[in-house]
């Protein structure tokens, strides 16, 4: 039984191929415009953008989450720094946006979350993870030591390596 193509399906195929590719460059041509936005004004005075900055590049972005926000480009990211830098137009000191950010959104908005009892599965949780994988590692390994040869399925013969090939 063969699976041969025929001439019309080939066309079909094509056909089906091309349009693929043109709905994919029409959607990353669409999210590439979605996502280019208008540089944002540097604000009137320069210590205050810096301040900002500095204080939303220790502010999880709640959109991406593996970026401050900063770095973000997430409309909420663009209005936490909006807000963060109008805070601090009206006198609001480091510690007080930390705070309301922290009120607002939990101890989660906060890149470095403070070690609390709350908090500590964060701080302590990939280490356990880790050390719990590792422990699961040598207790098998150790049991796996403990086995007999019978214990384990053999290796499946191919005729490269069965005696029948080698007897020829």
């Amino acid at each position: 039984m063969t699976a041969a193509i025929t001439g019309r399906q080939a066309l079909w195929l094509r056909a089906a191929v091309v349009a693929l590719l043109a709905l994919a460059g029409l959607v990353l041509q669409a999210r590439a415009q979605t996502q280019t936005q208008e540089a944002q004004p540097t604000a009137d005075d320069p210590a205050l953008e810096a301040r900002m900055l500095a204080l939303t590049a220790e502010l999880r972005c709640l959109v991406c989450q593996n970026q401050t926000v900063a770095d973000s480009h997430a409309a909420l990211a663009v209005d936490l720094r909006n807000q963060v830098r109008e805070m601090l137009r009206k006198g609001a000191s480091d510690d007080e946006v930390m705070r309301y950010m922290t009120d607002r959104y939990g101890d989660f908005v906060r890149y470095r979350p403070p070690l609390q009892g709350r908090t500590a599965l964060l701080w302590a949780g990939p280490a356990v993870l880790a050390l719990g994988g590792l422990a699961g590692l040598l207790w098998h390994l150790r049991r796996r030591q403990q086995w007999a040869e019978s214990d384990f399925e053999p290796d499946p013969e191919t005729p490269e390596t069965s005696e029948d090939a080698h007897v020829g």
